[in-house]
């Protein structure tokens, strides 16, 4: 029976966790959205001088400038998003073979075998 436990703790514990990527991951694709939005907009653009936004402050800066942020941000956060779905797939698959493993113990448990 603590076998069983363990592992419905172990489920428990790894569901909290992806539902925690899910959620960064989620934050992340809409940072995505908004930077290649961002992107979109400031290519059409005619001027070399644009405004951005520091903290309570709009700034001038020029075009080139903010796109060649802009497409770093994308990569960190394109990496980020990248990192976060590689670790929501290690933890799906261990959720599945702990799955499998508590059904197994719960078989074993009904037959009577269990301890």
């Amino acid at each position: 029976m603590k076998e069983l436990e363990e592992v419905m703790n172990q489920l428990q514990g790894q569901n909290q966790q992806l539902q925690g990527i899910v959620s960064q991951k989620q934050t992340y694709m809409l940072q995505m959205h908004e930077l290649e939005k961002a992107l979109e907009h400031l290519a059409g653009v005619k001027d070399q001088k644009v405004y951005r936004a520091v903290g309570p402050l709009i700034i001038e800066a020029g075009k080139d400038e903010v796109k060649k942020e802009l497409e770093e941000n994308r990569e960190d956060v394109d990496l980020r998003i990248k990192t976060l779905e590689t670790q929501e797939e290690k933890i799906k698959k261990k959720l599945k073979e702990n799955q499998k493993k508590l059904e197994d113990l719960a078989g074993s448990y009904r037959d009577g075998q269990g301890g």
